[in-house]
């Protein structure tokens, strides 16, 4: 073993989340009562796998928290901006995810929790009609105040180090534009001369991290980070970066699924999937715009793990669907149906139905976690700009699409990744490999 390289998990770590919805309390209350023994952080990595270092003798299975230092969970310190004013205890109870057994023991700490004006633009998302919202004349004013909240945070809470996380909605769709996007400078210009059009909110809230020397993690499938002027921003600041969308339920299916069927060599015809959902997120959703940038990271999954250029014969006519469905009575249980059609020898075809009826923020708050500590342990390991370890908990992983690069989409193919940079940062070899 060498000698292992990454700072110590000293003194207060602080967690600013975007959004004080369902997710961002569901996870904030699941840390706090994990930490008073009243409930199990159930679906953590973090907290519960083991990764095997050494070989032969030498052989042990470890906790994360063993190989790398990481911060504990008594040291956590939460704040968030909302564009609604409720404090993270009401905002949990409007939820409607944890019962009050889960919620009451804790109440006083999320009383505690008040959101910060949120950075919002209405045109971003429609159906958001809060008033706890910040009076920026540009873009740029939105970048200034929000590194403002997060020093006074700091300042206010005494933290030695802050991540940032984004679980509020989605955002309509921004696609790259290299005339804005490409460069430090260019955004930066963009910000200033308020173009409203090219920047997202959720660009203000990514620069401002960065430039306060906090971890930015996005967590819904916006493309805030996946412009080359955010990779320089980070290789600048010195600080990971790491997205997007957390991958919670149908394609964390997918991901798990789809290889199962490559590794069989089975021929795949096609791929339909919808949902209904009725939080806010699938409030926010049910517009189209909105829509539109959740199924561009949706459909990304199936092409980068069966890979249609190398398997014409199975994979190179695959019809796949994505839908989400608005739907009340449901709130934050969500229901994902795969209606998955693949054939076999001699082409003939046969059929695969999954049904996953699931708890969108029970699944979320574990991977908030995660990426939070993971994250934190990259920046005090050195570790810069895109973090594609991180892509396991993501559902569309980012990669530099101005070289070439592919995502890795394939769950085992990321657990690889994941695993050799824990042992990595642990000052072991990385000693799986991935082809």
């Amino acid at each position: 073993m060498k000698q292992m390289d990454v700072k110590p998990a000293e003194g207060r770590l602080g967690v600013l989340v975007v959004g004080c919805g369902a997710v961002a309390t569901t996870f904030m209350t699941g840390v706090l009562m994990a930490r008073k023994g009243l409930a199990k952080p159930i679906g953590s990595m973090t907290q519960y796998d083991k990764i095997r270092v050494g070989h032969g003798a030498d052989k042990q299975y470890l906790h994360y928290k063993d190989i790398i230092p990481m911060a504990d969970l008594r040291d956590i310190v939460f704040g968030t901006w909302d564009v609604y004013p409720q404090n993270a205890y009401q905002a949990a109870v409007y939820a409607e995810v944890l019962k009050a057994k889960d919620i009451e023991p804790v109440r006083d700490e999320l009383m505690a929790i008040k959101p910060m004006k949120a950075a919002f633009d209405k045109n971003y998302a429609k159906r958001l009609d809060g008033d706890n919202v910040k009076d920026c004349k540009t873009r740029w004013d939105m970048v200034e105040a929000l590194r403002a909240d997060i020093r006074d945070f700091k300042e206010r809470e005494q933290c030695d180090r802050v991540v940032v996380i984004w679980a509020a909605s989605t955002e309509i769709y921004v696609p790259y534009d290299a005339a804005y996007h490409k460069t430090i400078d260019q955004l930066q210009a963009a910000m200033k001369a308020d173009d409203r059009e090219h920047i997202a909110p959720s660009m203000c809230y990514a620069y401002a991290a960065l430039e306060e020397k906090c971890p930015f993690i996005m967590g819904a499938p916006n493309t805030t980070v996946d412009i080359p002027a955010m990779w320089e921003l980070a290789e600048k600041t010195h600080m990971p970066i790491a997205g997007k969308d957390f991958k919670t339920g149908q394609t964390l299916v997918k991901s798990g699924f789809a290889p199962i069927i490559k590794t069989r060599n089975l021929g795949l015809a096609g791929w339909f999937s919808t949902n209904i959902l009725g939080n806010r997120d699938g409030l926010v959703l049910d517009e189209p715009a909105n829509f539109h940038t959740k199924e561009v990271s949706k459909l990304s999954t199936l092409e980068t793990i069966c890979k249609p250029e190398e398997q014409p014969d199975l994979y190179g006519n695959i019809y796949h669907k994505v839908r989400i469905n608005y739907y009340p009575p449901r709130n934050d249980d969500k229901e994902g149906w795969d209606n998955i059609d693949i054939f076999g020898w001699m082409g003939y075809p046969m059929q695969i139905k999954i049904n996953f009826l699931c708890r969108d923020s029970i699944l979320a708050a574990p991977l908030l976690l995660d990426l939070v500590l993971l994250s934190d342990v990259a920046a005090r390991a050195g570790r810069y700009g895109i973090q594609r370890f991180l892509s396991f908990f993501l559902k569309s992983p980012m990669h530099d699409f101005t070289q070439g690069e592919e995502p890795v989409n394939n769950l085992f193919e990321q657990y690889t990744i994941l695993k050799n940079a824990i042992r990595e940062m642990g000052g072991y070899a990385a000693d799986e490999e991935i082809d």
